[in-house]
């Protein structure tokens, strides 16, 4: 039998409060600051993001569990690791994702778009519909980080 996670009474919101300190892929998970917070009120199907300050904010309003807020920060941890090393991955992008991110700020911006869709298909995000290219690029690219 399993032992119940210290996590796993614990609402999403304060799942993400206690994550705040914590790293992944050397980054800080924090709290967000009340900016943060109105944005994440006003927009709780965005769980979290990578900071311009080098941290992952998570959203505490977010309607995910704790195991998909999780994915979210480890998410934001790669994407913050793929800025850091000025990565700008190389393959092509499918129509269906274009059309999924259509209207987002990834829209205009290919390489972020890359660069999220690498982060996606890393934590399983079904969003990603990748490629098997991109699946390759992900692997060389997080093979060349050990």
């Amino acid at each position: 039998m399993m032992r119940p996670r210290k996590y796993d009474n614990k609402t999403v919101s304060e799942y993400a409060r206690d994550r705040v300190n914590k790293k992944l892929f050397g980054y800080k998970i924090r709290q967000p600051h009340d900016s943060e917070k109105e944005f994440f009120k006003e927009n709780p199907d965005t769980h979290g993001y990578a900071a311009d300050d080098n941290s992952i904010v998570l959203n505490p309003y977010s309607s995910l569990s704790k195991k998909e807020l999780s994915l979210v920060a480890i998410n934001e941890a790669l994407r913050l690791k793929i800025r850091e090393d000025d990565f700008d991955p190389q393959f092509d992008i499918t129509e269906e994702q274009i059309k999924y991110f259509k209207g987002t700020p990834y829209e205009n911006n290919k390489m972020a778009m890359r660069q999220t869709i690498l982060a996606r298909i890393h934590t399983g995000d079904p969003s990603a519909k990748s490629t098997k290219e991109q699946k390759e690029v992900l692997k060389k690219y997080l093979l060349n980080k050990k």
